[in-house]
């Protein structure tokens, strides 16, 4: 201990448990930051992992890269574009897709049938294995879409209480122009809609996308839609969607003007909300470890009260204003990494054994935290970012740091003489 810098050296010595008043704060400061760094660690490992699962999730459903003709046309020369795109080395698959809204109605056996409009997707099931995850989705049933067959998400189904054979009625928009158009004619007859079975139910893992959307065949689609041999769009899946901007460019440039390109980033709102509210987050919850800083404020405070003749001593003996100001940074220095380094550990513990907490709240309380039929999953998603760890660990000890300045330049001002005579 004696090969210690002078300044460490005491920062040590003041810090022992002598069992006094100080010693209880010095205590109650460390707790103060271990508690404000690990629940900044939990809360900003949990919303990264979220994160990850909903670009998960997303992505598997949505294309990394979407591409339509500017304004409301169709891409009638959709299988060109399709092979200039495959061509591009970032490219895993490229698919062509119809989309618009349809109204669909039961037919039950018994009861009364129910009626919801949903979006529906027309795809080429060849070339959809290479663009996204959708037949991998798959869990009840087949990824059939030939035919008249249609795939259904699994809260879609729920609600209207669907499983894989039954039959769905499905109106177009075309059926009822149709229909609007006989009536000025004076004809009454109501359109006959497609007649549809269900033949999978596909489960994406995103509530909006198992509730929203159905799926049919490509050929379907155009028929619904009057579109002959177009497309509405082209999705194109990615060897790495961290580089779709690179990809989008690459592709704007190959395709020329008259198309639209947009990136995963920019066609899912969700995504863009989350990172936001993890940066609100990791704010906010900085203000705990303020209110832990503070404590050390405190603490450097009331120990220099209680030590002013010992630092007027120091001084009389040659001490000088900077190693005064060095002894009780060091000292907050320590508690500081005593305080980081133990909520480090306090937040990894919570985050291993996150879930078996969920079980035990779950169990005690009867209260489901994230319901799965929402969330798209049964355990709490999180992910330890190390940059995250970084910017946390050392942010808490710069906050500790600033908010022992004062005190430190309070002491090291103190006047010999003075504080000789402090009673």
């Amino acid at each position: 201990m004696s090969r210690l810098p002078f300044e460490l050296f005491l920062a040590l010595r003041y810090l022992r448990p002598k069992r006094t008043f100080v010693s209880v704060i010095t205590l109650i400061s460390i707790i103060g930051v271990m508690l404000g760094v690990a629940v900044l660690i939990i809360v900003i490992s949990v919303m990264s992992g979220f994160d990850r699962q909903v670009r998960d999730k997303i992505l598997g459903f949505n294309a990394h890269l979407r591409v339509e003709l500017r304004g409301e046309a169709q891409m009638a020369d959709y299988r060109r574009v399709m092979s200039l795109i495959a061509s591009n080395k970032n490219v895993k698959g490229v698919a062509p897709f119809v989309l618009g809204q349809v109204l669909v109605k039961t037919e039950p056996e018994i009861g009364n049938p129910q009626v919801l409009a949903p979006l529906i997707r027309g795809v080429d099931p060849k070339l959809e294995e290479n663009a996204s995850r959708l037949p991998s989705s798959i869990v009840e049933g087949q990824f059939d879409v030939s035919g008249h067959g249609l795939l259904v998400g699994r809260s879609f189904a729920d609600r209207l209480g669907l499983s894989v054979g039954d039959r769905l009625a499905v109106y177009s928009v075309r059926d009822f122009e149709e229909w609007e158009a006989g009536r000025r004619k004076g004809k009454e007859e109501a359109p006959l809609p497609g007649d549809y079975e269900v033949k999978g139910i596909f489960d994406a893992g995103y509530y909006e996308f198992n509730d929203l959307f159905v799926i049919c065949s490509l050929v379907n689609a155009q028929d619904m839609y009057e579109l002959e041999d177009s497309a509405h769009g082209l999705i194109v899946m990615l060897e790495d969607p961290n580089r779709a901007n690179e990809a989008r460019d690459q592709l704007r440039q190959a395709l020329g003007g008259g198309f639209h390109l947009s990136t995963w980033r920019e066609d899912s709102p969700m995504m863009a909300a989350v990172a936001v509210e993890k940066n609100v987050m990791l704010y906010i919850l900085f203000f705990i470890v303020i209110v832990a800083a503070f404590g050390i404020t405190c603490t450097l405070i009331t120990f220099i009260v209680m030590k002013t003749r010992e630092i007027g001593l120091m001084k009389a003996l040659g001490a000088s204003s900077r190693q005064v100001t060095r002894i009780f940074l060091a000292q907050s220095l320590v508690i500081s990494i005593l305080g980081v380094v133990a909520g480090l550990g306090l937040g990894l513990l919570a985050i291993a054994y996150r879930n078996e907490f969920l079980g035990f709240m779950r169990r005690t309380t009867g209260a489901e935290l994230f319901p799965a039929s929402i969330y798209g999953f049964s355990e709490l998603p999180a992910r330890v970012v190390p940059l995250d760890m970084v910017v946390i660990c050392g942010g808490s000890l710069i906050i500790c740091l600033l908010a022992a300045a004062f005190p430190a330049r309070y002491a090291s001002r103190l006047k010999p003489v003075e504080a000789l005579r402090y009673e």
